[in-house]
């Protein structure tokens, strides 16, 4: 496939668009928070846990601390893990591929997160467990 100028002035269009949004101009890690920190052109700052973001789950400190910011400022790339952050899906909250994301969605949604639910999971183990669905008959 060839790529034509007028392709080329779609993507220019298409990326000055998403800058319009904000781009970064600073990132770090932040060893006490545990976040990484992006400075925006706008003057927000986004901060979010590493944990959260694909392929920084389970970085060393060091491997967190050397962030590149891509020259439109959209992406931010660790070279020691190979691994990159899209900001506009950050601001949308997407922090990894649609499976990724899936998958902790899927780890989480089974996790004891009230006392109450807690209390009623051990009472229905005392009692052998849940109770098991009987098929009803027509």
């Amino acid at each position: 496939m060839e790529l034509t100028e007028q392709d080329l002035q779609a993507a220019e269009q298409r990326m000055q668009k998403l800058r319009s949004n904000g781009y970064a101009v600073s990132a770090r890690y932040d060893r006490r928070s545990g976040r990484v920190i992006i400075e925006l052109n706008t003057g927000v700052q986004i901060a979010f846990p590493a944990e959260l973001a694909e392929g920084l789950e389970n970085a060393g400190l060091e491997d967190l601390a050397e962030i590149e910011i891509s020259p439109a400022g959209l992406g931010l790339h660790w070279p020691k893990l190979d691994a990159d952050v899209y900001i506009p899906a950050i601001l949308q909250g997407v922090f990894g591929s649609k499976t990724w994301m899936a998958a902790r969605l899927g780890s989480s949604g089974g996790k004891v997160r009230t006392e109450a639910k807690a209390i009623a999971a051990r009472e229905n183990g005392r009692k052998g467990g849940r109770p098991r669905k009987t098929a009803t008959g027509s």
